[in-house]
């Protein structure tokens, strides 16, 4: 998978021309990505017309304030879980007037992994309001830190567009 800036503008533009074709709003609730995927949709001149907000939460704290991130969620399965980030798709589209979210918490290392939650897992989620639709899916990234935080966004990107193409 490509993960340079280009390739990272390039499905942003795509992402984008969807969004705006369907005239659907996306909002984004980011962990581990600490803002870059908003970055990249925001790097997309006209982007004000399909990204309506971003949440950054990094820590369980945030997640919990911002998003409604239940803490009994936090607690049984932690921040990167599936029923974490399903939660905060959830909470993005409820703190939003969107109507695509996608989620992202991970540990993108080099410290921070475990046994069972090693560096380089990542768990995405989407979610579309109009088609009641939400997957969420985990991924194991390699390479350092900026390696799987741009596998993270190009995963995320490109989840968002196989909603849009087949919802």
């Amino acid at each position: 998978m490509d993960t340079s800036d280009s390739a990272l503008t390039h499905l942003a533009r795509r992402l984008g021309e969807r969004l705006l074709a369907q005239d659907l709003y996306l909002t984004c609730a980011e962990s581990c990505t600490g803002g870059w995927i908003a970055k990249t949709l925001t790097d997309i001149p006209g982007s004000s017309q399909w990204f309506e907000r971003g949440f950054v939460t990094y820590s369980n704290e945030a997640k919990r304030e911002l998003l409604g991130v239940p803490a009994a969620v936090l607690e049984r399965h932690g921040a990167v879980s599936e029923a974490c980030v399903r939660a905060m798709t959830e909470g993005a589209l409820r703190h939003s007037r969107a109507h695509l979210a996608v989620a992202v918490s991970g540990i993108a290392g080099p410290s921070g992994g475990s046994p069972e939650k090693p560096v380089g897992l990542v768990w995405i989620a989407w979610e579309s309001a109009p088609h009641r639709l939400s997957l969420a899916r985990a991924h194991h990234f390699d390479g350092d830190r900026e390696a799987v935080r741009r596998q993270a966004v190009a995963a995320a990107l490109n989840g968002l567009l196989r909603l849009l193409d087949d919802p």
